[in-house]
This record gives structure tokens, C-alpha cells and sequence, in this order.
């Protein structure tokens, strides 16, 4: 009589209730699995770009955002917030800045190569219709080079360390510089 107690829904000897646990226990079982797996697979596709990178700009592969200021040639400075994206192919790069206050903006593109160290380019200023060549040295996430057009000269520093990055830039014209931080 117990026997019957405890499995109310046996028939022939056979206890169906327990199939419909054992199949309930193995899809819980299984998307228990296929959740960390979809992660992992997905992580191995979309991962942090730097990790799948390497060469000279590989510390910089990513998406980047923060904040600094911008130095007008009258001596006044404005806060901006700013984004920046690097697309790294072993030694070449494509990248993108664009900063902005309520005032002010501008929006840097630049596609630069390096060959030992030496780093060379282009870069375009959209929001000016400015454009030119860049040169200059880097490696190790520090980077000088100079920004050179017929109405435009800056020198650009950019220094990556981890998940942090600082860009310094100083010029002879109406934008006198500006210091960023930005994380990612």
C-alpha cells in the first residue's frame, strides 16, 4: 500500500511521471549548457577587438568615450565630450574622434600605416573641410606624431594604458588644443 502512495501514476509498473521529471530535469540541464555556450561562442566572435589584435596600435582596437577640454585661441576653454574608434589591422589603423562642447565640435578621421615605428597617414577634419598627413613615431601604446595641412599644424600625443587612454594636442591656429581622457 505505501508502494502505491508514493507513485499514485504507475500503470503496467511503469511510472510515466517519472519520464516527464527526467525530461523536465534534462532541459533545464541543457539550457543550463547551451546559455554559457551561446556566451562563449558569441565572446569568441564579438570579444574585446584588442585581444584579437596584434601589432603596433592593438592596445587601441575598440570603442573609446570620455571627456576634456578644448584651449580656443583666445585663452578660453570649454569642456567636450568626446568618442573615439580604432579599427585595427596589424599595422594599419582606421580611426575616428569626435569631440563636442556647446560651442565647439570637431570630427577627426585619420588612416594611418606603421613600418618599424615610423607611423604615416592621412587625416581629415569633416566639420572644417580640412584634410592632410600625419608622421610621426609610436609603438607600446605611446604615439607623437604631427598633424600637417596648408592651413593646419598640430602635434598630436596619444598614450594607452589598459583601459585608459590620454590624447594631448596642441596647434598653431583658432583651436589651440585640447587634453582627452577616455576610457573603454
Amino acid at each position: 500500500m505505501g508502494h502505491q502512495v508514493a507513485y499514485p501514476a504507475a500503470v503496467d509498473g511503469k511510472h510515466r511521471a517519472n519520464k516527464s521529471i527526467r525530461i523536465d530535469d534534462a532541459l533545464v540541464v541543457l539550457r543550463r549548457l547551451l546559455m554559457p555556450a551561446a556566451v562563449l561562442f558569441c565572446g569568441s566572435f564579438f570579444g574585446a577587438p584588442a585581444q584579437a589584435q596584434s601589432g603596433p596600435f592593438a592596445d587601441l582596437a575598440g570603442n573609446w568615450a570620455g571627456g576634456g577640454t578644448v584651449t580656443l585661441d583666445d585663452g578660453s576653454k570649454e569642456r567636450i565630450r568626446c568618442r573615439a574608434s580604432y579599427r585595427v589591422a596589424s599595422a594599419s589603423m582606421a580611426m575616428t574622434l569626435t569631440c563636442a562642447s556647446e560651442a565647439y565640435k570637431f570630427q577627426l578621421s585619420a588612416n594611418v600605416v606603421d613600418q618599424g615605428g615610423a607611423i604615416t597617414g592621412t587625416w581629415s577634419e569633416a566639420s572644417r573641410n580640412i584634410s592632410g598627413t600625419l608622421q610621426g613615431r609610436g609603438g607600446g601604446g605611446n604615439f607623437q606624431v604631427v598633424a600637417s595641412s596648408g592651413a593646419f599644424n598640430a602635434n598630436i600625443s596619444l598614450r594607452t594604458a589598459g583601459n585608459r587612454q590620454s590624447i594631448s594636442m596642441s596647434a598653431d591656429t583658432q583651436f589651440r588644443g585640447a587634453a582627452i581622457a577616455l576610457a573603454r
